[in-house]
């Protein structure tokens, strides 16, 4: 049996934008550290990241999703309210924390594009998670 090669790797999915530059500001203003900032922005949240690039699809972007697991959604959630994204962006106003039927705590907000964020808060020992 072959073994998948281990090292630094770091899967990075691409993000649709619908307005590259605005986009670009909400997610600094997330706070995710941008790594590269040209023909596509590469932004990095914990121990991952995405690429922001320039192409917008309609039907993709409203289904694209991505998920954020963090250790504390409370604090997650303070922080989300304090940015003021609707006041700030083209955005829906981020969703309180609320329990989903499959066990897992989640608040949503949703970028210019129309991509989904979940940010879950994470349950100790679930190894998935």
């Amino acid at each position: 049996m072959n073994q998948v090669p281990c090292g630094s790797e770091v899967a990075r999915p691409f993000l649709p934008a619908k307005d590259y530059d605005l986009s670009k500001r909400f997610y600094e203003a997330m706070g995710f550290e941008k790594l590269l900032d040209g023909e596509v922005a590469i932004f990095r949240v914990g121990a991952g990241g995405f690429i922001l690039q320039r192409g917008y699809q309609k039907d993709w972007a409203e289904n694209c999703m991505m998920q954020l697991m963090v250790d504390d959604l409370e604090a997650w959630w303070v922080y989300l309210q304090a940015l003021d994204l609707p006041g700030r962006f083209p955005v829906q106003a981020p969703k309180a924390p609320a329990m989903q039927p499959w066990g897992l705590r989640v608040a949503t907000v949703y970028d210019p594009a129309g991509v989904l964020w979940h940010v879950y808060q994470r349950r100790v020992g679930a190894v998935q998670d």
